[in-house]
């Protein structure tokens, strides 16, 4: 089997653009992958317009053989785009490499541990308490989710007092937990909006009373030692990692045992293989994983058969937005409007079931269906991220 061509698609997901990948083969094969793309979208095309001259003729089996191969036609270790594009190009290599024996990529992998993947909501803001609640049910009710992500902020940490900053969060998880079910898991994203160490272990300190699931990524991502430093003095649940690119990064931060869980994202990292050997690292230290997860659903179908082999594998991330987010069902049932709030490049994605994604032994590879039909149709839409701005005019992280 021989790889004959790489077409790409700029796709949407609301109100999101995705870059999809499919890799032909002259057997009549194809495999798909997702690339991490928020910003600059655009500059995966001529990324593979390059790569693919790497691989035309090449046999998609050989896929640790291919990846090294990618990785060192960067001559230095490649960045956020030259990685997204490599992750995407893996991805369709293990689909391939799956449907050409017609199992499911996980029996790739050493066959599933688990029968079952269970994913928590982001819900991305901090709403009032009734109104997480009431959204907190739904998706229970609707799906069979217990565990959800909240942002901890409820006021702007850089217009107020940061003792007040700290109080109003933990205020607000304190009623959180007064007022939802007591089996609900739920877990903070500090977004690595806080520079200063102490001020990040403040707040995990006073969320920490409250059982958080997890308190997500309170700093930057590049100094180790500083995570090392904020784990030993936080008494709750630290979780990083989807800001690093590689298992070279994620060994430097098990190894000052900067967290308790770690979040590569298998969009970033270089894609699945990659994915196993950071996870391997953490199960030689005792960490677990917990997939970062925001990206369409083909990312969930590729999450998926990466989680269902991982003996320590936690808990996977699932965008289920409040308000109209993902839409699913046939063009034929849906409003035009609704079709703008979906991810509709995937006929069949992954849905919960009492809070879990279960698998499809029957499906090969991903286990997904592509909508050829729709892909390079759609109309690109812009997005970016939101910078925030301190009353002294410079800007904060984001």
């Amino acid at each position: 089997m021989k790889i004959d061509r790489l077409r790409v698609f700029m796709s949407r997901d609301k109100n999101r653009p995705r870059v999809i990948l499919a890799m032909d083969t002259d057997e009549g094969i194809t495999g798909w992958g997702e690339c991490y793309n928020h910003g600059p979208d655009k500059a995966l095309f001529p990324l593979f317009d390059y790569l693919v001259t790497f691989l035309k003729g090449q046999d998609p089996r050989r896929i640790e053989f291919l990846v090294h191969y990618l990785m060192q036609q960067t001559r230095f270790p490649p960045g956020a785009l030259g990685l997204a594009a490599i992750a995407a190009i893996d991805h369709c290599l293990w689909d391939i490499s799956a449907k050409a024996l017609g199992v499911p990529v996980y029996m790739l992998l050493g066959g599933h541990v688990r029968d079952r993947v269970q994913v928590y909501a982001g819900m991305y803001t901090a709403p009032d308490a009734a109104q997480a609640r009431d959204e907190m049910d739904a998706l229970n009710e609707q799906w069979g989710l217990k565990a959800f992500k909240l942002s901890p902020y409820r006021i702007d940490m850089h217009r107020h007092r940061w003792g007040e900053v700290v109080k109003t969060s933990a205020d607000y998880f304190r009623t959180l937990r007064e007022t939802v079910k007591p089996e609900y898991e739920i877990a903070f994203d500090a977004h690595a909006k806080i520079f200063e160490p102490a001020q990040a272990m403040q707040l995990g300190n006073a969320l920490a009373p409250y059982d958080p699931l997890f308190f997500e990524e309170p700093i930057r991502p590049e100094n180790f030692e500083a995570w090392g430093e904020l784990k030993r003095g936080l008494q709750c649940t630290l979780a990083t990692g989807e800001s690093l690119y590689s298992r070279f990064e994620f060994l430097r931060l098990l190894q000052v045992r900067g967290c308790d869980i770690i979040q590569p994202d298998v969009c970033v990292v270089g894609g699945l293989l990659e994915m196993c050997k950071i996870a391997a690292l953490a199960e030689a230290h005792f960490v677990t994983i917990a997939p970062h997860n925001p990206m369409g659903p083909l990312a969930t179908a590729i999450n998926v058969h990466f989680s269902a082999a991982q003996t320590n594998f936690r808990i996977l991330e699932y965008r289920l937005p409040q308000g109209a987010g993902y839409v699913y069902g046939t063009e034929a049932t849906v409003s035009a409007e609704s079709r703008d709030e979906g991810a509709w490049y995937v006929k069949d994605p992954y849905l919960p079931k009492d809070g879990y994604l279960e698998l499809r032994p029957d499906r090969p590879g991903w286990g997904v269906e592509m909508n050829e039909e729709l892909l390079g149709t759609e109309e690109y839409i812009h997005w970016e991220r939101k910078v925030p701005v301190k009353p002294d005019g410079s800007t904060g992280y984001a």
